[in-house]
């Protein structure tokens, strides 16, 4: 398309064309498959170290909460499911948007606030990081994964509050739900990893 303008100088506009993948939300997704790789490192190490000791966990250990962290998961599983449901009424009806964006963060944040818990439990019951191998991994993973879902709830929360103002963008909620999704997606393995 060519333009016109004052004293007959051609100027070309660019035609642009529609994005497939939102900037935003290709750069998260691109951090994602770093984080990905990082957490299958932590992981690989885990099952090499838990592999080569006669007897897991460590009997001096205190065992970790295997059932009381199975609910807690349904929590976090709940808050996707919630997220998703957000994004289905994102163009057709705001106030839906808003309660469902809300649903996802308040789940999220039981999930890390009942971690939290179970830390301190577990730390009580000397658990630490420095007190065995299954300690220092326990925590490095674990608490990797509670520092990327308190990052991921804030953008969440970022999220709403910028839906609250009515300028929330597609793209906006698209990166913060491609971070709460890898963090949703992570956790089984690592339970399944860690915890059993």
């Amino acid at each position: 398309m060519t333009i016109r303008g004052a004293g007959r100088l051609e100027v070309a506009a660019e035609a642009r064309t529609p994005q497939i993948v939102p900037s935003s939300v290709l750069g998260m997704l691109v951090f994602v498959v770093t984080e990905v790789m990082f957490f299958a490192g932590l992981i690989s190490a885990f099952a090499i170290i838990k592999s080569g000791t006669p007897l897991w966990p460590p009997p001096d250990q205190p065992r970790l909460p295997i059932e009381a962290t199975a609910l807690n998961s349904l929590l976090l599983l709940a808050s996707a499911v919630a997220l998703i449901l957000a994004r289905r009424s994102f163009q057709t009806d705001r106030d839906k948007v808003r309660t469902r964006l809300l649903a996802a963060v308040l789940l999220g944040g039981l999930f890390v606030f009942f971690q939290g818990i179970e830390w301190v439990a577990l730390l009580r019951e000397g658990l630490t990081l420095t007190s065995s191998t299954m300690g220092s991994f326990f925590y490095l993973i674990v608490g990797l994964h509670a520092l990327h879902a308190v990052v991921a709830l804030y953008l969440l929360v970022r999220a709403y509050r910028r839906l609250r103002r009515g300028w929330l963008a597609s793209s906006q909620l698209g990166s913060a739900e491609v971070f709460w999704y890898f963090v949703v997606g992570v956790w089984p393995i690592l339970y399944v990893t860690v915890y059993l």
